[in-house]
């Protein structure tokens, strides 16, 4: 019997830390959130959002994960955020693709080459496991999956059409 309490137990609190680890991240825009980059309305494309935090606790949001990108290589093309360079965020989230989920941007995976396309045009689908972005790789297209540090801003040139 202490045994089954024990195993009820833990399974329970393992249980809890996984929901606080799921509620870590979120996204919560309305209908007038605008995307900084491209200013288009983010709620129009939910499995695209991104964002990011500031230290000083300002959110910034996207319609996509490459718009994302384009604002973390270069931060300072939008000067009205007063973000000089990424050790000025706190956080960078995406959403994950197939569970429509708030994940950690860097420890996402980034699927290329998909025929998938955002509002943004040709872009990165990102995905919280490895195994689900390989999937969707396979089921649509897709060339190469990247780490947020393998993404560089080359590719998100390439993706616009600059290179």
């Amino acid at each position: 019997m202490k045994k089954v309490a024990l195993i009820i137990i833990l399974v329970c609190t393992v249980g809890l830390l996984g929901l606080n680890a799921q509620s870590a991240y979120s996204l919560e825009f309305n209908k007038e959130t605008k995307s900084l980059v491209r200013h288009m309305l983010v709620y129009k494309h939910p499995s695209w959002v991104a964002k990011v935090v500031t230290k000083e606790s300002k959110e910034f949001y996207f319609v996509s994960p490459k718009s994302m990108f384009e604002f973390y290589f270069d931060p300072q093309k939008w000067a009205d955020t007063k973000v000089d360079d990424t050790n000025t965020l706190k956080e960078i989230v995406v959403t994950d693709y197939k569970t429509h989920k708030a994940i950690n941007a860097k420890g996402a995976f980034y699927v290329y080459g998909s025929n998938k396309t955002s509002p943004s045009g040709d872009d990165l689908p990102a995905f919280a496991s490895y195994d689900d972005a390989n999937e969707f790789a396979q089921h649509n297209n897709g060339k190469r999956i990247f780490s947020f540090k393998e993404v560089k801003k080359a590719l998100i040139e390439l993706l616009n059409g600059d290179i």
